[in-house]
């Protein structure tokens, strides 16, 4: 079983499909439910603990704005514990927007530095691109399966 990171992050088509091929996938979603239901967190619109910030600041300056320390905060150890990922290029916002153009930069940016192997796609825009869209996903995964 491969650690696979899904991006864009709430993508749950690609979770879904990672997981029926027997990988774990690694998503955003995930992180945040064991968020909100772990004690100590405050309710929103403070839903961040104190290491939150910390953590952000380790893939973001201090410079760059708030929101993308706060969702590299969710992303880095993710990108950091994958050793596969599958990148969608373009995707519809009901797919999967982060709705942050330099977050979406910093992410494909680092996923390339791990060297990991790396399925990048562009979102389907046909019924035939939506089914080639699949079956490359699921030959990735199988070759993931083979060690290749």
């Amino acid at each position: 079983m491969v650690k696979v990171l899904v991006y864009p992050a709430n993508s749950l088509i690609l979770a879904d499909l990672v997981e029926r091929f027997g990988h774990e996938p690694l998503s955003v979603q995930q992180e945040i439910r064991e968020k909100i239901s772990a004690p100590g967190l405050d309710s929103p619109p403070l839903n961040i603990t104190p290491d939150d910030p910390k953590i952000g600041l380790r893939y973001a300056a201090v410079e760059v704005p708030s929101g993308v320390r706060g969702r590299m905060a969710l992303i880095g150890p993710l990108i950091e514990e994958a050793e596969a990922a599958v990148v969608v290029h373009d995707p519809d916002p009901t797919f999967g927007c982060m709705g942050c153009a330099r977050t979406n930069e910093l992410v494909n940016f680092l996923i390339r530095a791990r060297k990991i192997p790396l399925l990048e796609l562009k979102y389907p825009s046909t019924e035939d691109d939506a089914r080639d869209f699949v079956v490359r996903v699921a030959e990735f995964l199988k070759s993931l399966e083979n060690g290749k």
